[in-house]
């Protein structure tokens, strides 16, 4: 059975993993049973039993009935008892902070639709009691210790339960099945175009000729009453005429130094790179919000203040540009990166709309997806209910990589870009799942010129680089080998420095890179390898989206 299983694919190892690290992360009483209610039968399990198997391995009698139901083989059984004790060291009032913030009360909302307090009401107060208590107890959070912690006896909508482990499947088989879709369309890309020998043309994924200087520049938006820094490189020396210019946008929780390494390489070919930091959805917010000095993450205003924010650069890189810059940049054409959320604020600067309407649908909580990163994206729910239109007309050109974008937008919102838009993704991403904020929304994206990229077992950040305590998580219940990060920044400079060369400067000599045959050159012999689509292939990728939907029975 697969929720015993340690042989499933990566991926599937990498979603059940992180179902459990939720469960084990995420009172006068103690709870005495568990009841599992599938009309019209109810059945219990006493979370003694467990507590005792999980200690002892021994196996009661309403415990062994749910272990024949399941099939679970000897080994299943040794499994479960070590996924039962598992224990992680996370900062119980850390812990509690996050849980009691506007993402972890969806969390624990959704959570306890399916986990109800015996009688049918939702679970999400006991929950989070039990999952803070558990915290405190000097072995580290565990499985066995919350639910040892909760105070109430739960109940669990088995048919509910079945319809997102079902759901939980539909995505780990269509995360699979459309990476091997782009890999055949890439293919097929490959045999319609010319033969290029790329050993003989300049290594993109090498900085380019120009030294680069790096300013930190301190901002204020007096309209908005909103200060931030902004990371701004260039190259040194007299800048070229029209030098042209791009700005990052970073992801929640992250902050502008860490992209300088992007920003640093398109320096190094003649652009201006700005990075502003987006005050309310940084890495400072998460830092206030787990120090108990911020209540919430992130603050739902970002979703006006981040595209705001970028405009106000640009108009800063105006007022600077005559004085500075000796009038050199080129402020009529601009490029756009964006990770993340900050994909989200490239793609409403280059036109895409929210729509409420859809978004209220993806969100409703009966409606089972699978896709996380709907605890970020329903935030936008909390904003006035009216049009918003952030398009910036100096905007060119956007480079999307992990943006969230499918709900918030649909297919009208994105519909409405007209500039070239390369899409970013990886397939072992968690926080803006492949399937839903990627594929399944490349179709939607109507632009003549518009490219998808996957990088194989790209997982949204590096994993190295975060904090410790979620870090400790990720290593005690992942088990799956990632890309190096240096392979995966080859494959972003490469298709930056090509797309912006292409669809900003407009050097036509850099279109011969914006082909499959290139990715499939770069990452020939990797482990981890690089695929890419265009327009040309969207609409097969949409009818095979629609079949799948159709064979599935997904709405």
């Amino acid at each position: 059975m697969l929720i015993f299983s340690k042989k499933a694919h990566p991926l599937a190892s990498f979603v059940s993993g992180l179902i459990v690290t939720m469960m084990t992360a995420s009172a006068a009483v103690a709870s005495q049973n568990i009841f599992f209610l599938y009309t019209p039968l109810r059945l219990s399990l006493s979370i003694n039993s467990l507590a005792e198997f999980a200690q002892s391995g021994t196996i009661k009698g309403d415990l062994a009935f749910y272990l024949r139901l399941a099939e679970a083989t000897t080994a299943d059984q040794i499994a479960f008892q070590e996924r039962l004790n598992q224990t992680i060291e996370v900062d119980p009032v850390r812990l509690s902070r996050l849980l009691n913030s506007s993402i972890g009360e969806d969390f624990l909302l959704r959570l306890g639709y399916i986990i109800n307090i015996e009688g049918g009401r939702n679970g999400k107060f006991p929950l989070r009691g039990a999952l803070v208590k558990a915290a405190f107890r000097p072995e580290g959070l565990s499985l066995i210790g919350f639910l040892r912690e909760l105070p109430v006896n739960i109940e669990i909508n088995l048919r509910e339960l079945q319809a997102i482990v079902a759901r939980i499947n539909d995505v780990v088989e269509a995360t699979i099945l459309f990476s091997e879709e782009i890999i055949r369309l890439a293919s097929q890309e490959i045999e319609t175009t010319s033969t290029v020998n790329y050993g003989q043309l300049p290594d993109l994924t090498q900085p380019g000729e120009q030294r680069v200087t790096q300013e930190t520049w301190e901002l204020t938006d007096s309209s908005r009453h909103r200060s931030f820094r902004v990371l701004v490189y260039y190259p040194q020396g007299e800048l070229n005429p029209d030098t042209p210019v791009i700005v990052i946008s970073h992801g929640l929780g992250s902050s502008p130094e860490d992209f300088g390494w992007i920003a640093t390489h398109l320096a190094s070919y003649g652009y201006l790179v700005a990075i502003p930091q987006h005050r309310g959805s940084d890495f400072t917010q998460v830092e206030n919000l787990l120090n108990g000095l911020a209540r919430t993450l992130p603050i739902t205003e970002e979703f006006i203040d981040r595209p705001l924010d970028i405009s106000f650069v640009l108009d800063e890189l105006e007022r600077r540009n005559p004085s500075q810059f000796n009038g050199k940049l080129e402020l009529t054409r601009v490029g756009l990166f964006g990770h993340s959320f900050g994909g989200y604020s490239i793609l409403a600067l280059a036109g895409a709309t929210l729509d409420f309407d859809h978004l209220e649908q993806e969100c409703d909580l009966k409606r089972i997806s699978g896709n996380t990163s709907l605890l970020l994206q329903c935030r936008a729910l909390e904003l006035e209910g009216k049009e918003y239109n952030f398009q910036d007309p100096r905007i060119a050109a956007v480079y999307a990589a992990n943006p969230v974008n499918s709900a918030v937008f649909g297919p009208e919102g994105l519909g409405k870009i007209s500039v070239p838009v390369f899409i970013a993704a990886g397939n072992f991403d968690p926080a803006t799942p492949f399937i839903f904020e990627q594929v399944n929304s490349f179709p939607w994206l109507t632009t003549e010129h518009k490219y998808l990229l996957l990088q194989e077992g790209q997982a949204h950040i590096d994993f190295s680089q975060i904090d410790a305590d979620f870090n400790n998580v990720i290593q005690a219940h992942i088990n799956i080998t990632l890309p190096p990060p240096e392979l995966l920044h080859k494959y972003t400079s490469a298709t930056t420095t090509a797309f912006f060369q292409t669809h900003l400067v407009g050097d036509p000599e850099y279109a011969v890179f914006l082909q499959s045959a290139y990715l499939d050159y770069l990452s020939n012999e990797q482990p981890f390898r690089a695929h890419m689509i265009s327009r040309a292939s969207s609409a097969e990728l949409n009818q095979r989206i629609l079949e799948f939907r159709r064979e599935r029975r997904i709405k």
